[in-house]
């Protein structure tokens, strides 16, 4: 199995069924396992797993950290299902969808689109949505899996400012397609964003506004995790990212659109990994509580005792 290393890491937060979901999703996407799980006892939620895995080449990370924040389709994962990259492609999307489907809701049905002849949008079990496409072979490659902003209720009309901000801010960053609203797609404005993608850090993402009433926002259930090499990287994304300073905890943060992002040493892989004894993992966690923005000197002093 191949992973490229990956400066951005999708970070989803559970309220007791991180270990649950993730051996769900592991069983679901080709080229997929569990990396690590550690417990992190005695935080301000209780005793919380944490969980490391891949699936399908791109890493994420679950914790069960109690009932704060619920998963919502603000943030949601797109499949690229590519026969391109693989001749059962069209098989396979049948099989993932009607696996995800179990005991699931469906957000948009799984059908022919203008935009691809086999296409649906599912919120799980778990309340994590998923976008699965069967995609044009004849596109340009994208990976198998891109988390997808949608901008919505205040922030209905930024997507494109968003992608060209994180743009900015992101040294490693790429335009990929971007598509209009046309005329006549009321309540959707024309000209606001309908579909884009772009490159942050090796991560391929994608973007859209939608006018539609919907009842949720961005929130901390799905974060973004940046995982960086120096003091000096941490200081530089918490201060071009963070717009909101009562969210500044533990090397998290919110942007201005209410994107939350934790920025986060790379040693931490190492702090708080299985080859980490509990007694380590404890004093790194017990460092980190007072922190807002993480200090590596600090925790890596907690690490070695």
């Amino acid at each position: 199995m191949t992973t490229i290393t990956k400066n951005i890491v999708p970070h989803l937060w559970f309220d007791k069924e991180a270990k649950e979901a993730v051996a769900f999703y592991t069983s679901i996407f080709p080229d997929s396992q569990i990396i690590s799980e550690i417990v992190l006892k005695d935080t301000p939620s209780g005793d919380c797993d944490l969980i490391s895995f891949d699936l399908w080449g791109q890493r994420f990370m679950a914790i069960s950290a109690g009932p704060y924040f619920s998963i919502n389709p603000s943030i949601s994962f797109m499949v690229n299902f590519d026969p391109a990259r693989d001749k059962n492609a069209s098989s396979q999307i049948e099989e993932v969808w009607e696996k995800l489907s179990d005991g699931g809701q469906v957000l948009m049905s799984f059908d022919a689109y203008p935009f691809s002849e086999k296409y649906g949008w599912i919120q799980d079990k778990y309340g994590l949505s998923w976008q699965l496409i069967l995609t044009n072979p004849e596109g340009e490659e994208r990976p198998p899996i891109l988390p997808s902003m949608m901008f919505i209720g205040e922030n209905v009309g930024k997507a494109e400012e968003a992608v060209q901000f994180y743009q900015s801010i992101f040294k490693n960053s790429k335009q990929g397609v971007v598509a209009h609203y046309p005329a006549g797609m009321d309540p959707n404005k024309e000209g606001t964003v309908m579909f884009s993608d772009f490159m942050l850090e090796n991560v391929w993402m994608t973007a859209m506004d939608s006018a539609l009433n919907h009842d949720f926002q961005f929130n901390e259930a799905v974060s973004l995790l940046v995982n960086c090499e120096t003091q000096e990287e941490i200081d530089y994304y918490f201060e071009h990212l963070s717009a909101v300073p009562e969210a500044e905890q533990c090397g998290w943060l919110k942007d201005r659109y209410g994107v939350s992002w934790q920025i986060s040493p790379k040693d931490m892989d190492e702090m708080m990994s299985e080859n980490a004894t509990t007694e380590q993992i404890a004093r790194v966690n017990k460092a980190m509580m007072p922190m807002k923005k993480l200090d590596i000197e600090t925790l890596r002093k907690a690490y070695e005792g």
